[in-house]
């Protein structure tokens, strides 16, 4: 593992020249060659090294980070273009690399807490350094404010862990069980608001709607997932509470997943409904991690996978409309069928994968989370059956909104696609889809 954190760490001097920009996302595609051939145990922790280790949920996602921050580089070509400050974007990229490579594949607690915080600090300058509008400011003050406003109580309930364990690794972990309340409220909040679950999700849709095309990219296929991350790997130590305790958790994320669902219907910005349509993924999450079954760990783990590359491509299209158009807003982007219709098939399939259309990774965890939220009670059936037919209601909404109708009549310049949008787009959407036939690696990591 500490090869690959030297090998990004000796790309961070290549930024520094001019002209580099295309060779750091070669180095990025060639990294993640390495990374895949890495030998992999899949029921136990491997290549140990230092404080680092790796087992199949580090290895995903560390694997969706690197694909994601190499795929940032080629969505930011305008920047590259107009000369936009883009040594110092490569340089932020790479450190958000770094940290998040570190939060995945560090086993110890407080490093952990440390690289989870530290995330923050990379994406911030994203959003505020190359955001579009000037709100962007209060946007990176939501998102630094919700996070650290429940990371001191995680970083106390860590001393606590530590003062009891004598120890932070998490592997011994398992021969643990707290049953302390405020204890188990303090861990797990600071992953719930990263999720982010209803009532503490308002900092998403503010952050993805001024961050530039790489800062919603990398929010929402990685930040999201840490909160994933962090709760997976965090329940196993206070199991007997959250027996007790799951259930708020659960209603809260599904009833609240209703509700965005259909505010997503009301969204005007398509990045503001793609970022909503987030929110309702990511509350079925919630909902499977908290069941606290096999299916529920699983399709966690699958749809998190899966949403990050869906949603990741789904913002690369609405930055395409965006550079050509400089409007996000649905009523300037009608009729799109008419300027690129080969565009419009990539819009149509990546709705199909958000709204969990086979053969996409979305489907498969969808239906492992249904499975495990039906199992633990057959009430949730009913927001079950809102949330997934409401998914394919915006998503067709937001499809049948861009692509057709009469387009805008003040439009007078406009040219198709070029091939790096298209290869961006291929590379998001080929994975999404074709992993769905080593299904049985995700499927069995317990």
């Amino acid at each position: 593992m500490m090869k690959f954190l030297f090998m990004i760490l000796f790309m961070i001097p290549l930024c520094l020249k001019k002209n580099m920009f295309w060779l750091v996302q070669m180095m990025m595609m060639m990294m993640m060659m390495m990374f895949m051939n890495l030998t992999l145990n899949i029921m136990t922790f491997c290549n140990l090294s230092y404080m680092m280790g790796c087992d199949l949920i580090f290895y995903g996602l560390i694997l969706l980070s690197i694909w994601i921050s190499s795929l940032m580089i080629m969505a930011s070509e305008k920047l590259y273009k107009v000369k936009f400050y883009y040594s110092f974007f490569l340089f932020n990229i790479l450190l958000l690399l770094f940290m998040l490579f570190l939060t995945f594949s560090v086993m110890n607690l407080f490093m952990f807490y440390l690289f989870f915080e530290g995330s923050l600090i990379p994406t911030l300058m994203l959003i505020i350094g190359w955001g579009y509008q000037p709100e962007r400011i209060q946007a990176g003050m939501y998102l630094l404010f919700y996070t650290l406003f429940v990371s001191l109580p995680l970083l106390l309930g860590i001393f606590f862990i530590h003062e009891k364990m004598n120890s932070m690794m998490m592997y011994f972990m398992k021969f643990y069980d707290y049953n302390l309340l405020f204890l188990y409220l303090s861990m797990i909040m600071a992953f719930l608001v990263k999720m982010p679950m209803y009532f503490t999700h308002l900092w998403l849709p503010k952050a993805h709607v001024e961050a530039p095309v790489s800062g919603s990219m990398i929010l929402a296929a990685i930040m999201l997932k840490l909160g994933g991350y962090g709760l997976l790997r965090v329940l196993v130590m206070v199991q007997k509470i959250n027996l007790k305790m799951g259930l708020i958790w659960v209603v809260i994320s599904l009833i609240g997943g209703m509700y965005i669902s259909l505010k997503c219907f009301c969204q005007v910005d398509m990045k503001s409904l793609i970022a909503y349509s987030s929110v309702a993924h990511m509350s079925i999450v919630i909902g499977g991690i908290m069941t606290m079954n096999y299916w529920g760990f699983m399709g966690a783990y699958i749809l998190m996978i899966g949403h990050g590359l869906c949603s990741s491509g789904m913002f690369c299209l609405s930055n395409i409309n965006y550079e050509r158009l400089n409007s996000r807003s649905l009523y300037m982007n009608k009729g799109m069928m008419n300027f690129m219709p080969s565009m419009s098939m990539w819009w149509f399939l990546f709705m199909s994968s958000n709204m969990a259309a086979p053969p996409s990774l979305n489907l498969m965890g969808e239906i492992s989370l249904i499975n495990s939220l039906i199992s633990w009670s057959w009430l949730s059936m009913i927001m079950l059956m809102m949330i997934s037919f409401f998914s394919a209601g915006y998503s067709l909404y937001l499809f049948s909104y861009t692509q057709h109708g009469k387009y805008y009549s003040g439009m007078y310049s406009f040219y198709g696609g070029v091939s790096r949008e298209y290869l961006m787009l291929m590379l998001h959407w080929f994975p999404l889809n074709i992993m769905i036939l080593k299904i049985d690696y995700s499927m069995i990591w317990f």
